[in-house]
């Protein structure tokens, strides 16, 4: 952001900041940048990625003509997908670690709430035959800037999948150590045990070939509409195989790289072009929308009984 300001470009990312020292992340500083943006006539689009990104706009889209209020979200997030290896992870491993080994965060009614990592569950039954699955209360960095935006919220929270065997693995890495982002003392020089792990597992760019299965991405939520309570799901689901097959990567590069790309697309075109520092669910839903459509991310929203 800073090199943005002193060239004279805009700015767009795909997840926020985290410090190096910490496992934790927040748009505290980056949010800092808006008067500044602001000032020099440029943008800055924050997280346009899936989650956050498409959760954000996907968000935005429901308050615009799903529902007036919205009292519940819950972010769901399944992965469910198959590689074949003993232990690997979707993206950057250190990036993946740190995310899943943080304590959980979750808002109700005003406040925020924590959580042991991984000590919250439920078992939720994910459409088109992916069926049920075990999803773990996480924090995410798009919960942050949504309890801002959206209007009557009272809970909001993330939910992520994860295999036992994934667990397994972590669990007896945290014990013996690896994941650790303190640099620790070996054969006379420091080394940082979470990145020494990431240079042993597989690159996540490998696993492309191998991944079959798919992922669903979605926002669950209940609120009101017209005077009555009302709940919807919207979601994507994405083939890992075709993903491969269009563009030699799997669903986890392809639902981050195509946001990426109609995020700049908005900005470019003129649609989302506004100074200052913006998260996704501040701008208008719509194009953004249409555009998941028609380049590979298809969306689908249902109503959901409310006996259910």
């Amino acid at each position: 952001m800073d090199a943005c300001l002193e060239c004279g470009v805009h700015y767009l990312d795909t997840a926020n900041y985290e410090p190096l020292d910490t496992a934790k992340f927040e748009y505290k500083w980056q949010w800092e940048y808006r008067e500044r943006f602001q000032q020099a006539g440029l943008m800055a689009l924050l997280g346009s990625g899936f989650d956050p990104g498409v959760t954000n706009v996907f968000a935005a889209w429901v308050m615009q003509h799903e529902l007036d209020t919205v009292e519940i979200l819950d972010i769901i997030d399944c992965n469910a997908g198959d590689h074949g290896q003993p232990f690997a992870t979707n993206f950057n491993p250190e990036i993946n670690i740190r995310e899943v080994t943080a304590r959980g965060r979750y808002w109700e009614r005003g406040e925020w709430v924590e959580t042991d990592p991984l000590s919250w569950s439920m078992d939720f039954d994910f459409p088109d035959s992916i069926g049920m699955k075990k999803c773990f209360l996480m924090y995410h960095e798009e919960l942050e800037s949504l309890v801002l935006h959206l209007k009557g919220l009272k809970r909001a929270r993330f939910w992520m999948t994860f295999s036992e065997n994934y667990l397994n693995h972590l669990k007896v890495l945290g014990n013996v150590g690896m994941t650790r982002i303190d640099p620790v003392s070996f054969n006379g020089q420091e080394i940082v045990p979470i990145q020494f792990l990431k240079a042993l597992l597989p690159d996540p760019a490998s696993l492309g070939p191998l991944t079959k299965g798919r992922t669903c991405i979605g926002n669950l939520m209940r609120g009101m509409k017209n005077g009555r309570e009302k709940t919807v799901y919207l979601y994507n689901i994405c083939d890992h195989e075709a993903c491969y097959a269009e563009v030699g990567s799997q669903a986890i590069s392809y639902t981050t790289g195509v946001p990426a790309m109609i995020g700049a697309k908005m900005m470019l075109t003129g649609q989302w072009m506004r100074p200052g520092v913006w998260n996704m669910e501040e701008l208008n839903p719509d194009p953004f929308m249409a555009d998941l459509n028609a380049y590979g991310l298809p969306w689908t929203c249902v109503e959901i009984p409310s006996h259910s």
